[in-house]
């Protein structure tokens, strides 16, 4: 079984859509970038003084990639090698998958599915520069999950 988003390419055409879509939506200004150290891609725009930031990582989905793909001693490559190749994979799949989840919120604000604070509450930055959702994780307001998962 494949990993969705896995073939990807590139960002930059993901980037301008989503940019696209964003300004469609009427937001007041829009940007991305890339944090090498932490692995993630970052995308932060401001809509009705709201300002947004949304984060995604590439090591995630590295990490997801190397469980659907795992290492072994007759790949063609080193252990960090493999390794290197999963983290250059989730770096293009990241941007796609943004695209699509950004895409989806909007969808669902426009079609009254969800209110702009029901799709971004959790990304949405407060004055202290940390989102609603570090801020409630951080002050434990959140009940705790379970490792485990359903028997399915």
């Amino acid at each position: 079984m494949s990993l969705p988003y896995q073939d990807a390419t590139t960002g930059a055409k993901a980037m301008d859509e989503v940019q696209r879509i964003l300004q469609r939506f009427g937001v007041q200004n829009f940007g991305h970038m890339q944090d090498f150290e932490k692995g993630e891609l970052i995308v932060q725009f401001t809509f009705r003084n709201i300002p947004i930031c949304v984060r995604a990582s590439a090591k995630g989905y590295a990490a997801a990639w190397l469980k659907e793909n795992p290492y072994s001693h007759r790949r063609r490559a080193s252990r960090a090698e493999w390794e290197q190749r999963a983290l250059d994979i989730g770096g293009k799949a990241v941007y796609s998958i943004l695209r699509d989840w950004i895409k989806g919120q909007v969808m669902a604000i426009e079609s009254g599915i969800l209110s702009f604070e029901g799709a971004f509450l959790g990304q949405m930055l407060l004055p202290t520069g940390e989102t609603v959702l570090d801020r409630a994780i951080n002050s434990k307001m959140l009940p705790q999950l379970s490792d485990q998962r359903p028997a399915a």
